[in-house]
């Protein structure tokens, strides 16, 4: 059974009058985490959506880029993004639901975090269009207090996507500037390690999304590759 047809099977068990946040509340274990992954992205680009006010054909593509939808199963996506358009419930409400559904066994500053990886879809989608409105970042901000990442996890996240966002290695590995070379390479080989597909499908982060990694990896490698670079030349 595919992904979206289990995602159209939990809307279909959708009581009258109930939102997306009955579906949060309901799926919790495996398969139905990559399900309630995918959901979560969809629902909270859609309420990030209406932070900035617009959907850009740009973050459209980039939602097409993390998740493949065939043309039959466009109807599902397209209903999950109505239904948080249209929920009364807020962003606070879903991020709070969504937190509690993945955070048991989840480290939410660690690196082997799908509340990471959700992260991540969420920023590859806001900064698809080249601009990062200050709407987007109070909204993300809000997303990682509320998943319990603290400041540097999300400055850690932030500084992988967004130019000008303080993007200095040690930031990107979420490490002190002065903490021992040991330390920062350890930070670095878990990082790598949470990048591993099969890492990532034990979360719960469905195939499709798997090539969110990408990025994730090419930012965390540059950043020991320059860190280390430094530390050859002092020594």
């Amino acid at each position: 059974m595919s992904l979206w047809t289990r995602i159209t099977e939990a809307l279909s068990a959708l009581a009258k009058g109930e939102g997306l946040s009955a579906v949060f509340d309901r799926l919790r274990a495996p398969p139905e985490r990559s399900v309630a992954f995918t959901i979560a992205v969809i629902a909270l680009s859609a309420k990030m959506a209406k932070a900035d006010g617009l959907v850009t054909r740009d973050e459209v593509t980039a939602f097409r880029q993390i998740f493949h939808i065939p043309p039959e199963e466009e109807r599902a996506a397209a209903r999950v993004f109505n239904l948080a358009r249209e929920d009364v419930a807020g962003f606070e409400d879903y991020a709070r639901r969504i937190a509690r559904m993945f955070r048991a066994g989840d480290k939410p500053c660690g690196a082997d975090s799908v509340l990471c990886d959700l992260m991540e879809g969420l920023f590859h989608i806001a900064t698809a269009d080249g601009e990062y409105h200050p709407a987007e970042d109070a909204f993300l901000a809000r997303v990682a207090e509320i998943f319990g990442m603290g400041e540097v996890g999300f400055r850690r996240i932030r500084a992988r996507w967004v130019e000008g966002a303080a993007p200095d290695p040690w930031t990107v590995l979420g490490v002190a500037p002065d903490a021992p070379i040991e330390e920062i390479r350890a930070a670095w080989r878990a990082e790598v390690r949470a990048t591993h597909p099969d890492r990532m499908l034990a979360r719960g982060v469905p195939e499709e999304a798997v090539k969110l990694a990408e990025h994730r990896l090419i930012a965390v490698n540059r950043a020991w590759e320059e860190i280390s670079a430094r530390a050859a030349e002092r020594a």
